[in-house]
């Protein structure tokens, strides 16, 4: 039993409320021994609290922790007010010098590693097609996808040289999608050929580059014959992520809190369907209640069904073994000075103002 909730931990990546490891959270940290955290902007203060906030859940567990973040610059910016605004991917893009792509990813990648974080949510790997223009905005390279492939493949590099795991996403693609996931479930009407030489362009050219690929909440009936959003669905991670494409890193879902998977599921389903059909990590990323919902839902499913507790062995044998043969889960040395905090703000401020 032990074991298993070890196992069902390593697959939950959390987040919480609050600026500071409480002795309540720390507690929650060592009971359920998660795979990792994530801080959003209400989280972070300013930088040595974040590198502190950081490096007390890490001292918490005893296994290293995905300490993540989503900064992908522009409107996704989760340091923005504590170091300076990142540019924006569409503003980065536009400029079309590679040198500026990979230095995005290093200047984002030396800001978050700095602070203590070891993984990036980023770079957006969705099409920048006029369905989806008023929800995703600046946060998308282009609507050319050997355009964004160029773009995404130089900013991982930067994140990769500053020791920092990035992330391609939303898998299979919001491109098309005119609904925010966060609220709604899109349904993409859109064919199989089109997507695999528009959409899913990017994964196949990046396959070996993404620490891991996170799963939309969108729906693909031409694909999947039903409104079973990609995160919960087999068909996408299983077949098509890891057995078409090829795909060999760490597959995540996108936020369960989220509307659009929400829409279809339950916390405890969604928990466990993601999993079931392919993912190895899953997001809560805000209230406690839903995280501990969730996290149970996968151990008593486990207990219940062999197939199942299979799955999540794999997955946790999975995640574990990339964090031991992964420099990067290394932790953060000491919280930023005054002077390196005031670098990065400089060097942060004078690229943007390059690539405007």
């Amino acid at each position: 039993m032990r074991e298993l909730r070890q196992q069902a931990g390593q697959l939950l990546i959390l987040g919480f409320e609050g600026t500071e490891a409480t002795p309540h959270q720390r507690s929650l940290l060592r009971e359920l021994e998660p795979g990792g955290v994530i801080l959003f902007a209400a989280n972070i203060v300013e930088p040595t609290q974040t590198w502190e906030l950081l490096h007390e859940c890490q001292s918490a567990v005893s296994t290293p922790l995905f300490r993540c973040v989503d900064l992908e610059g522009g409107m996704v910016d989760r340091l923005k007010v504590v170091l300076a605004p990142a540019p924006a991917a569409a503003t980065v893009a536009g400029s079309g010098k590679k040198s500026l792509f990979r230095r995005h990813g290093r200047l984002i990648g030396d800001e978050v590693r700095t602070l203590g974080f070891n993984a990036d949510f980023a770079p957006v790997f969705d099409l920048g097609f006029p369905a989806s223009r008023s929800v995703l905005g600046t946060r998308t390279a282009s609507e050319d996808p050997k355009k964004v492939t160029l773009y995404a493949r130089e900013f991982l590099h930067g994140l990769r040289a500053a020791g920092v795991l990035g992330c391609g996403k939303h898998f299979p693609g919001l491109g098309e999608a005119a609904l925010d996931t966060h609220h709604e479930l899109p349904a993409v009407e859109k064919s199989w050929p089109r997507l695999w030489a528009e959409d899913l362009y990017p994964y196949r050219a990046l396959k070996r580059e993404m620490a891991f690929v996170m799963v939309a909440h969108a729906a693909y009936p031409a694909v999947t014959r039903d409104r079973t959003p990609a995160s919960i669905s087999r068909k996408w991670m299983a077949e098509i992520l890891r057995k078409r494409i090829g795909y060999r890193g760490l597959v995540v879902s996108d936020d369960l809190e989220m509307g659009g998977v929400l829409a279809a599921s339950s916390i405890e389903q969604a928990a466990v369907e993601t999993l079931r059909a392919g993912a190895d990590l899953f997001l809560v990323c805000h209230k406690e209640e839903l995280v501990r919902r969730s996290y149970e839902a996968v151990v008593r499913e486990a207990e219940r069904d062999r197939s199942f507790a299979r799955r999540v062995q794999e997955a946790a044998r999975r995640v574990v073994a990339f964090k031991r043969r992964t420099r990067a889960m290394k932790a953060t040395a000491t919280a930023p000075s005054k002077q390196v905090v005031e670098q990065l703000r400089s060097a942060m401020l004078r690229f943007a103002d390059e690539v405007q």
